[in-house]
């Protein structure tokens, strides 16, 4: 099984976040695929995500029954960035791009087997 098919570019995902007081928050996303390892993510209007990832970059995202635990960067400008803009400009020219989400892949979990992935 190939789990990465699961993030691959265009796919909804839930993103959860936790804020430095441990207030939650989740929004429904669109992958943009991996840049070698890292699953990236466009963030469009996302004010409350961004805010909890600069506090705690640690966040958690679901796609059917597997999970990944990563950590994240965002940029706000810069290669990454422009990686990010890339895509979504390709997809839908009138789409303003805020920042890039890079998430460094630390576990994956199918969920249904109850088992460690990666």
């Amino acid at each position: 099984m190939n789990w990465k098919n699961n993030f691959k570019e265009g796919k909804e995902l839930v993103l959860a976040t936790c804020s430095k007081t441990g207030k939650p928050n989740a929004n429904v996303v669109i992958s943009l695929g991996f840049d070698k390892d890292k699953l990236m993510i466009a963030d469009c209007s996302m004010t409350t995500t961004i805010k909890n990832l600069k506090e705690n970059p640690q966040i958690v995202i679901v796609n059917g029954y597997l999970k990944i635990i990563g950590k994240v960067k965002t940029y706000s400008s810069g290669k990454e960035f422009n990686k990010c803009v890339k895509i979504v400009t390709k997809q839908d020219k009138t789409i303003k791009v805020k920042n890039a989400i890079f998430v460094d892949v630390i576990n994956v979990i199918d969920m249904a087997n109850l088992k460690k992935i990666v």
